[in-house]
C-alpha cells in the first residue's frame, strides 16, 4: 500500500505541465504576520523529484551581482498558487546540476520549437 491509494492525489489545475530545461514562473502565497501576498519565483527547472504525493521541483535562477538561487517547490502543496510556463528549453538530461557551474553565455539553453 502507497500513499497515492491511502491520499488521492489531486492536481491543481493551475500548475502547467512541465519539464527540466523550462523556464518556469512560480507563483506562491506567502504569508508575513497578519498579511498574506503573492510571491513570484522565476527561473530555470533543474530537477523534478519523486512522484505521486511528495513529488517537488527545483528551480533556479540568478539574482543580483551573480548569485544563484534555487527554490523546491512541493507540486500539491496548497500554497502553489500557479506555474506559468514561460518558455520551453531543449535538454538532454533529466537533472541540470552543471547549471551550477555555468554563467553567462555559457549557461543559456536552446528554445525548444515545436
Amino acid at each position: 500500500m502507497n500513499a497515492e491509494t491511502i491520499i488521492p492525489v489531486v492536481r491543481n489545475p493551475k500548475v502547467q505541465e512541465f519539464r527540466p530545461g523550462d523556464t518556469v514562473k512560480v507563483s506562491l502565497r506567502v504569508r508575513e504576520g497578519e498579511r498574506e501576498r503573492t510571491q513570484a519565483f522565476e527561473g530555470l527547472v533543474i530537477r523534478q523529484q519523486g512522484r505521486g504525493p511528495g513529488t517537488s521541483f527545483t528551480v533556479r535562477r540568478v539574482a543580483a551581482h551573480g548569485i544563484g538561487v534555487e527554490r523546491t517547490f512541493p507540486i500539491y502543496s496548497p500554497r502553489l498558487e500557479a506555474v506559468d510556463l514561460v518558455r520551453h528549453g531543449q535538454v538532454r538530461r533529466a537533472k541540470l546540476f552543471y547549471q551550477r557551474q555555468r554563467f553567462g553565455k555559457a549557461a543559456r539553453i536552446k528554445e525548444k520549437r515545436y
